[in-house]
């Protein structure tokens, strides 16, 4: 396809998943109430000492158009969830043209993997972001009582929750681009030390509190890390062992060449 028709192929994938995410977000707004207690738990779970000893969990706004915003964050929290499966359909469908058949039907099961994992990284920053505030908290003074906004905490939620469920489909991606040909177990392999700091490092910086909020998040990105290197040893070497011209040098004849030259001898004389 010459360059423009991608740009038109993209165009049309970005508006699909836009609509499934606005459809979504009508799902949010019928639910609002049930899915802002689910996410205000976190909050009044804490212990009364650390909430300055107040009995109250209630958090505060302190500006006009705050109440509206953060409906309007929890529709969308909903949106991107409920059509997860069909937005990432979406960028699966845009990159499968460029499969062969095989590896398509590898890549069926990429769109659900893919929702699991970032509705369970989701979840498990939801139970993480407890002892982050816990330990955070914790800082304060004594004579100080935390006014948490109701802005400030859907923020730091929304914060977590994406930045866990993207981290956790980041190994998935990096079998797909296996799968195309752009990323080779030989490079992650002498990468692995690199990224293995680098999940440390992104986890430290997404989860600013203890080290078992750090390593929680750590912890299951290394295993999906080394399950997607595994992935993409085992998928270069059956692509290897499938072509025929590997390990050929540029002056050794190809099987294809000798067969040819052994079936056509050439005219008789």
């Amino acid at each position: 396809m010459p360059l423009m028709d991608h740009l038109r192929e993209l165009r049309n994938r970005l508006v699909k998943a836009m609509l499934f995410i606005a459809a979504g977000t009508v799902v949010g707004y019928l639910v609002e109430g049930p899915v802002w207690a689910w996410l205000n738990e976190p909050y009044c779970s804490l212990p009364t000492e650390v909430r300055g000893g107040s009995e109250d969990c209630d958090l505060i706004f302190t500006g006009v158009f705050d109440p509206f915003f953060v409906a309007f964050r929890v529709w969308l929290i909903v949106g991107l969830a409920v059509s997860c499966p069909f937005w990432l359909y979406q960028l699966w469908a845009f990159v499968a043209p460029a499969l062969n058949g095989r590896e398509r039907r590898y890549t069926y099961l990429f769109v659900p993997l893919a929702a699991m994992l970032f509705v369970g990284g989701a979840i498990l920053a939801y139970y993480i972001t407890g002892f982050a505030m816990t330990v955070l908290f914790g800082f304060a003074p004594e004579d100080v009582m935390p006014m948490i906004t109701i802005t400030n905490y859907l923020g730091y939620m929304m914060l977590m929750m994406i930045v866990f469920g993207l981290g956790f489909v980041t190994p998935l991606l990096v079998a797909l681009l296996n799968l195309l040909g752009v990323v080779s177990h030989e490079a992650l392999a002498r990468s692995r030390r690199l990224i293995l700091f680098g999940i440390f490092v992104l986890a430290a910086v997404a989860t600013p509190a203890e080290p078992l909020s750090m390593l929680a998040l750590a912890l299951p990105l290394i295993v999906l890390f080394e399950a997607a290197e595994l992935f993409c040893f085992v998928n270069d070497r059956r692509r290897r062992a499938n072509d025929g011209l590997a390990g050929l040098d540029d002056e050794e004849i190809s099987p294809l060449d000798d067969a040819e030259s052994v079936s056509d001898p050439g005219p008789k004389r």
